[in-house]
Formats: structure tokens, sequence, C-alpha cells
């Protein structure tokens, strides 16, 4: 199965749901100590059979100072809203690049996650576009959520019932003519409320999605039935408190009664036709656990990384001091983006 190269970095983090609003700064770039060096990724894809493949060989490297294009744009949703988004490409990259995706927490925005990932960064570095839509506004400052189903805020679909798996749709589409995208190459990141939509798209628009891997986040809707299998990633702390990671009601603003994100993903691996996991110890942070499900249909890769004593922030990256004080300490010895991007990168 996969054997996901993780790159460990030594920083702080971003947005989570239960923040009461942005960041000191949203267009500043929060410093990180990372000191990543280039990563293989050697992953194997797994088939129906349970047999291997030569793995690619795959180098992501490091983020660099963004020297690309950034770009803010709207469009006009079939129901008539209109949405608000942000795109950043990098100055050099070929023809058909990949994009991803970045869906912000609860009470973020795009411009604050990308502020805060470092997605620009590697974006730069390894040739690929990223855009960053923007939630419903929750009339508090810049802060927006996503209707995931289940949660959260006034997008949710007990409330306004905001088609946020139509807007992302049409975003892909927009952004794919619009840019030299490989539209075999589109993948899904997020974080908290972000992630959660991750897990509806899967279930939604997995046709347009190549891959998604995300952080804190579980599935809340119901009757999930993907077009096709679909590579996922879940990063999760187990030391979250936000969004348990047993499920259940987390203490952050949303006051939010969980899906277990344990069982959302055993879930989404059982629709992939997945086998049994295993639990596998990382080989260079005795603190994560990688749960690998194994022959799964067509080739796709499942896994979740728990993370022991990190909580719900961002891991990796630098974060506010009002952030900490709300989401404590990041956890430092794992970065989420560069982790993420390994993974998706390694999908071909």
């Amino acid at each position: 199965m996969v054997a996901l190269a993780l790159l460990l970095a030594a920083a702080t983090t971003a947005c989570s749901w239960d923040r009461t609003g942005e960041p000191e700064s949203n267009e500043t770039r929060p410093p990180t100590t990372s000191q990543s060096t280039t990563t293989m990724v050697a992953s194997p894809p797994t088939t129906s059979t349970g047999t291997s493949s030569p793995p690619p060989e795959v180098v992501v490297l490091p983020g660099v100072t963004p020297r690309g294009t950034t770009s803010d744009a709207s469009l006009t949703t079939p129901d008539g809203s209109q949405r608000t988004y942000r795109v950043y490409q990098p100055s050099a990259g070929s023809t058909r690049m990949p994009l991803l995706v970045a869906l912000h927490g609860g009470t973020g925005s795009g411009a604050q996650f990308e502020a805060n990932s470092g997605f620009d960064e590697l974006a730069e570095a390894n040739g690929f576009v990223v855009v960053y839509p923007d939630g419903t506004g929750i009339g508090i400052g810049n802060g927006r959520v996503w209707n995931g189903g289940g949660c959260c805020g006034r997008a949710q679909q007990d409330r306004l019932n905001v088609d946020d798996v139509g807007f992302i749709s049409n975003l892909i589409d927009r952004i794919v003519a619009t840019y030299p995208i490989d539209p075999d190459r589109v993948f899904v990141t997020g974080h908290s409320n972000g992630a959660i939509l991750a897990y509806r798209l899967l279930c939604e628009l997995a046709d347009r999605v190549s891959g998604a891997a995300f952080q804190a986040g579980t599935l809340e809707v119901d009757g999930c039935n993907p077009a096709r299998p679909v590579s996922i990633l879940h990063i999760h702390g187990a030391a979250d408190t936000n969004l348990p990671i047993n499920g259940g009601r987390g203490d952050g603003i949303s006051n939010t009664d969980f899906a277990s994100p344990l069982e959302s993903i055993a879930h989404l691996a059982e629709l992939d036709g997945c086998g049994a996991p295993a639990d596998v110890a990382d080989e260079t942070n005795p603190d994560i656990t990688r749960r690998i499900w194994s022959g799964c249909d067509g080739g796709v890769v499942v896994e979740m990384l728990i993370v022991a004593g990190a909580n719900h922030a961002w891991m990796g990256h630098a974060s506010t001091r009002l952030q900490q004080n709300l989401s404590g300490v990041p956890y430092s010895d794992l970065d989420s983006s560069l982790t993420i991007w390994t993974f998706l990168a390694g999908l071909g």
C-alpha cells in the first residue's frame, strides 16, 4: 500500500472553526521555521487484487517565495448567488498544471487560508495552481462558513442551505477554462469546516475530483454515493477537542454534535471498495499512526494520519496569539500543507 513520505516541519498554524474572527492580517504570510528538504514520494498504487505496481517517483520541493500572480474574481452560480474566490498561478509551470481547491475553515476566508497555509509557496516550487474560494459570510468581519451538510453556521442545510457543491463545480469549470489546468488532476484540500465540505464533495462531486487530502474534517451528509473511487488522506489530531476524533459535541462556537471522523474515513474506504485497514507506526515521528486501507477499487489510496498530542489548529504553520488563545499552540512536528501536497502529487 502507500508508503507516504512525510516531511516534518517545526512551525505553528492557521484557521480553525473555534476562532471568533479573522487573523490579525489576512494578507501577511506568517513566518514558518520549516527546514524542509526535497521529498520523494514512493506510492505504489494497489490494484483491486491487492498487488502493487512499481511506485511512481515524484519529487516534492519545499515552498519558496511566491513570484506568481494572485487574482481575485467572482462568478454567479445557477441559483443567482455571487460567489468570490482567489487564484494563485505560479510564475512558471507546465501547460497542464494540477489544480488544488483549498477550502478555508469556519469563520475563515480564502485570503486567510492562503496567508496561513503556505500553499502558494508550495505551488510556486512545484508548479500547480491554487484556488481559494470564499464561503458564505457570517456577518462578523470577513468570517465565512461552508454547507458541509450538518455543519456549519448559517450556510448549513437546516438554515440557508447554500449550494456549495454547485459553487465548487462551477468554479472548477471556470478555472479549467481560464488557466492551463490538467482536468484529470483536480484535487481538494480543506481545514475543519472546509474539510467537512471536502467530504461532501467526495460524495457528490467525485467525477470532478482526482483526490482529496485534508485536516480535521468529518462526514456530515447522509446517503454518500461517490460516482467513482477517489484517493483520500485525512489528517486528524488525537487531542482535537473542537472536532473530536471519536465524534460528539466539540467545544468550538459551531455547537455541533459531529459524526465520528474515524467512522467517516472508514465509511469512505468501504465505498472505495477497500479491505480492512492496518495501523502502521510512522518511522520518522512516534506521534503519528498511519491507518492504511488496502486493496481499494481502481488502485486508489485511502489513509488516515492520527497525530497524538495535536489539537484542531492547522499543523506546521504560524498562528496569531488570538488563535493560540482559542485553539492552543499548533502541533509543530507535522506540516499539514506539505504532507497534503506530497500525498496528492504522488497520485499521478
